[in-house]
């Protein structure tokens, strides 16, 4: 079965979300669905801006979806419509996101990212803008932390945005606004890993399994059991990290979204679906400093010497 393409308006609405949870989620309720010895179950949702796996329809709505990872997992991007509420892919020349060749997202946004964080976070001026490509794309930033790579924060947009100012406003509201977790700090710097992730491919599925299970991420929009209309998303490598299948993964991202009543089949049925593919990249602190090692002088960063290498 294949998915419908859209075409993407040209403006939209900016719409925040949340993304990467903190736990392996377990699903719970008649929603219950049995994979090999395992049954689990997903926790309900809170409410609020900027709160995990809320949406709220609007021009200034604003949507935390958590990804509910445990390893090192990334982050996603989209559109949306604002007439229909439904995303819309990006146009992509020169293939799909999964390809080798053309990809968009590159280490280099990485390490604009730390060098936002790190200016921000010393008081120094916001480094100048790059030189890679500012179109626009759904943006995620995803900040995680230690050898096993914890998630520190995860917050980016379902609208497209320009990639410089997009990971600049998202590497600071994804590193101090994450509401699940408390501001990062200058110590915790040496131990972050980075993420950038950029969304594209969106497609309508044409029912709630018209998706693969480690190649797409996915965004529900369902009625919940007060007839308000909610929505989550997963990004592509997280029913694969859980070791979910696509009933797991469905149930899981319903509970997400703060859905309390018992999971049917017929329920299921009455999901509307939008599949994505996502490019992403991840460097550590450590690959950030040796890249950056010039503008350093025993470790501690001298304003203004940031984006000198662009100069």
């Amino acid at each position: 079965r294949m998915g419908k393409r859209r075409c993407v308006p040209p403006l939209e609405p900016k719409l925040a979300a949340g993304c990467c949870g903190v736990k392996k989620p377990k699903l719970s309720g008649s929603g219950t669905h049995s994979h090999g010895n395992q049954t689990t179950t997903a926790p309900s949702s809170s409410s609020g801006p900027l709160q995990n796996h809320q949406h709220t329809d609007g021009n200034n709505g604003r949507e935390n979806v958590s990804d509910l990872t445990l390893g090192p997992g990334n982050s996603p991007i989209t559109r949306m419509n604002p007439t229909s509420g439904a995303l819309s892919p990006l146009s992509r020349p020169n293939g799909t996101a999964n390809s080798t060749k053309n990809l968009v997202v590159t280490a280099e946004m990485c390490c604009y990212c730390f060098d936002v964080l790190y200016c921000h976070l010393y008081g120094f001026p916001q480094p100048r803008l790059p030189r890679f490509t500012n179109d626009p794309y759904p943006l995620f930033v995803t900040w995680k932390t230690g050898r096993d790579k914890r998630l520190r924060g995860c917050i980016g947009t379902f609208s497209a945005m320009n990639l410089h100012s997009g990971l600049r406003e998202y590497t600071l509201t994804s590193a101090l606004k994450d509401s699940r977790f408390p501001p990062l700090t200058r110590e915790e710097l040496p131990k972050l890993f980075c993420s950038v992730s950029l969304l594209t491919n969106f497609e309508d599925a044409s029912d709630y399994l018209d998706w693969e299970v480690g190649i797409h991420g996915i965004r529900i929009e369902f009625i919940n059991e007060k007839g308000v209309k909610r929505t989550a998303t997963y990004l592509p490598e997280v029913a694969k990290e859980q070791d979910w299948d696509q009933i797991q993964t469905i149930d899981s991202l319903l509970r997400k979204g703060g859905f309390k009543a018992p999971i049917t089949n017929d329920f299921r049925k009455t999901i509307k679906l939008t599949r994505y593919r996502s490019e992403k990249v991840t460097i550590s602190y450590a690959e950030y400093m040796a890249s950056r090692q010039h503008c350093f002088q025993n470790g501690t960063l001298h304003a203004p010497p940031l984006y000198n290498h662009y100069s």
